[in-house]
């Protein structure tokens, strides 16, 4: 599950370790995450340690057992941290993130390792697990888990307060739903 709006989600800010609130539009939707999977039950739910991945898992009601997983924090962004892509191409005018990266901060296969080990977590755990994340970081995470490289995340759109679902078919993992608004 991605966090709800930001302000920074809303203007298009990349927003990777600053730690900023949802806005009142963003709370309503992590509600309204919570009557879409609110009647699942969940051997684990991990969340990023940030407030609005946290305070999503809390309004989506599975903040009593929720734990923190330092891998699941968003893509770290550098000296692109808060601006957006267009200002980025002012100077650099094919910039992707996905390609490039970030100086001083992540390339895609940087989160790949990261959440190459979410995954492994997850695959030990017996039953459904919840996430809470961030947008660059759980598209980075999808990819991996169907065996894609980690570049291959910037196919799947994700946006603010949305449910996706991974799973399996026979022994072969597969995305089951993706960017599903509550």
């Amino acid at each position: 599950m991605r966090h709800g709006e930001t302000e920074w989600s809303a203007s298009g800010r990349h927003t990777g370790s600053t730690d900023i609130p949802l806005t009142d539009a963003g709370r309503a939707a992590a509600r309204r995450m919570g009557a879409l999977v609110g009647s699942q039950s969940f051997a684990a739910v991990l969340t990023s340690g940030l407030q609005r991945a946290r305070e999503t898992c809390a309004l989506a009601g599975l903040a009593e057992h929720a734990v923190v997983d330092d891998d699941l924090r968003e893509w770290d962004y550098g000296d692109y941290e808060g601006r957006t892509t267009a200002e980025i191409r002012e100077t650099r005018p094919d910039w992707t993130v996905w390609r490039d990266g970030c100086p001083e901060g992540e390339t895609a296969t940087d989160v790949g390792v990261r959440v190459d080990g979410v995954i492994a977590r997850l695959r030990r755990t017996e039953g459904s697990v919840a996430v809470f994340g961030h947008g660059h970081c759980l598209r980075v995470l999808a990819a991996r888990w169907v065996g894609l490289p980690p570049q291959d995340g910037a196919l799947l759109a994700l946006d603010t307060a949305t449910v996706s679902r991974l799973g399996w078919e026979r022994e072969q993992s597969v995305i089951r739903a993706w960017n599903v608004q509550p």
